[in-house]
């Protein structure tokens, strides 16, 4: 569909919001430039090559799956045209000590797992699903809106949330109502993670997040999610897009309510009508604006949330008993999660996430070799703690960890490869303190809340991105960029057509 509307968008940054939004306004007839400083496309959703290995750099769950096809299918596509999925069944090992709980997305299958770790707790998982299942009908219209105008309160649709969202109660509040088990209750609260919060302190609207998973399942893409950016990549670009790679941008520029463009890193000044910014919120509010620049100081005194310590392992064998991905809770995992919040302490007693994806897709190792993804949740880097002097000793505590937790016994003895990203790296990359997940998702930040669509200040400003709304994780990401793009389409008068496939999964909730 092309309008033959010329006028000229610039995208600063090709993460999965900012392509997103390339391919939507490509395909709606606007001539858009995107602007990456690095030498690939994917932001955290890219792809990490070490010596013959690749690994996904951050995002390795694919869920609500739809929320991608809908993307694609508004440019007259499907997703599977262009990646190939793995709906993954078993999805996850949750491990405590030498108890392990094996999650599905058949809810028979789980309720039957439940009733074989946890005898007489079926009962309530299934209670749980009907109820979410209500709940989520009611929350998901609400993330697919824009909250820039106070007015927004005033719709139907989040009417009808607001009880669900305007209460007090965590989201390991709500699975009290379900479980007496803790370690139950953690298997549907540890996706607060996905969020880089505490599931103590995570708002119980995202209580969500577990039931989309053991509803609608979580997916591999066959070599890395990192291909669903370099699909979508090439999409905008033979949508007539132009894709700008190892173009940092130096400053968007303008007068007023209206930014005119950008300074590149190299002098180059490039103009606009309108700008969409996909850099990191907290690096682009605090530099990219001029003298429009939010003080470091002033963001700092919001809710960050945690970062992640980052091992990326090439391996001379494959773990074939080993699931595709896994996760070893720590012992006392609120006493953890608390050191996590605090935002001083690195946790000895570490949680540790492991996707194994080797046993599932044979793209991204050698024959006969494997990679593994390990990422254990840490600390941001808000009070410097020295993760250069420190970095070597935790890895060998994590992999030591898991080769006392899981059938790699030897597992340091087969490493060929080896790469860390520490707190002090992503924030090195221009993520502001090396929260990783972005703006902590609080009632004080979310929704008119959070960092608008539409950024305020400008007339022709459009954020994507984990640090707008809807917030963090790959399915709301690109909703972000869908919502921004809706909304340069309204400022210029264009006309689009929206592809609605979201229904019916929630009709059959």
């Amino acid at each position: 569909m092309a309008s033959g509307n010329k006028k000229h968008i610039l995208v600063v940054g090709a993460g999965p919001g900012g392509l997103t939004a390339g391919m939507l306004l490509a395909h709606r007839g606007f001539r858009v430039t995107i602007v990456e400083k690095n030498k690939q496309v994917g932001g955290r959703n890219a792809e990490l090559k070490l010596d013959d290995f690749s690994f996904d750099l951050g995002p390795t769950f694919l869920h609500q799956k739809f929320c991608l096809d809908e993307i694609f299918a508004e440019i007259g596509g499907r997703s599977e045209d262009h990646l190939e999925f793995v709906d993954l069944n078993p999805m996850t090992r949750l491990s405590w000590g030498d108890t392990s709980l094996h999650t599905y997305s058949n809810t028979e299958r789980m309720s039957a797992e439940i009733e074989r770790v946890f005898p007489g707790s079926s009962d309530g998982f299934e209670r749980y699903m009907k109820d979410h299942a209500v709940k989520f009908r009611s929350i998901y219209p609400c993330l697919q809106r824009p909250y820039h105008k106070l007015s927004s309160y005033m719709q139907l649709t989040l009417m009808k949330a607001l009880p669900h969202v305007l209460t007090t109660r965590s989201v390991h509040d709500v699975l009290g109502d379900y479980f007496d088990e803790e370690r139950l209750k953690l298997a549907f609260t540890f996706q607060a993670k996905y969020l880089g919060m505490s599931p103590w302190h995570c708002p119980a609207l995202f209580s969500i997040l577990s039931f989309t998973e053991y509803r609608y399942g979580v997916y591999h893409v066959q070599g890395g999610l990192n291909r669903i950016s370099h699909a979508m990549a090439d999409s905008f670009v033979k949508l007539g897009g132009e894709l700008r790679l190892e173009s940092p941008v130096k400053q968007l520029v303008g007068s007023g309510r209206e930014l005119t463009g950008a300074i590149l890193g190299n002098g180059e000044r490039i103009q606009a009508d309108a700008v969409v910014v996909n850099a990191d919120y907290g690096h682009a509010a605090t530099s990219l604006f001029g003298d429009r620049n939010i003080p470091e100081n002033r963001l700092r005194g919001k809710k960050f949330s945690c970062s992640t310590f980052m091992i990326y392992l090439g391996i001379d064998k494959i773990y074939e008993n080993e699931p595709h991905h896994h996760i070893l809770f720590a012992d006392d995992y609120r006493a953890n999660v608390a050191d996590i919040q605090s935002e001083k302490y690195v946790s000895d007693d570490m949680s540790v996430y492991i996707r194994n994806s080797c046993v599932t897709d044979p793209h991204v190792a050698p024959a006969g070799q494997s990679g593994l993804y390990i990422l254990v949740p840490t600390i941001n880097t808000r009070h410097g703690f020295d993760w250069e002097s420190h970095k070597e000793d935790y890895v060998d505590k994590i992999l030591r960890r898991i080769e006392e937790r899981t059938s790699m016994k030897d597992l340091r003895k087969h490493i060929v490869a080896k790469q860390i990203i520490t707190p002090d790296d992503w924030r090195s990359g221009n993520i502001f303190m090396g929260a990783t997940f972005n703006l902590a998702h609080t009632l004080t930040q979310m929704l008119y809340m959070r960092p608008h669509n539409q950024y305020q200040g400008y007339n022709n400003c459009y954020l994507v991105g984990g640090g707008t709304h809807p917030g963090s994780g790959l399915p709301t990401i690109y909703e972000s960029g869908r919502i921004s793009s809706n909304l340069i389409c309204e400022q210029f008068g264009v006309p689009y057509q929206s592809v609605d496939l979201a229904s019916e999964y929630l009709r059959n909730a």
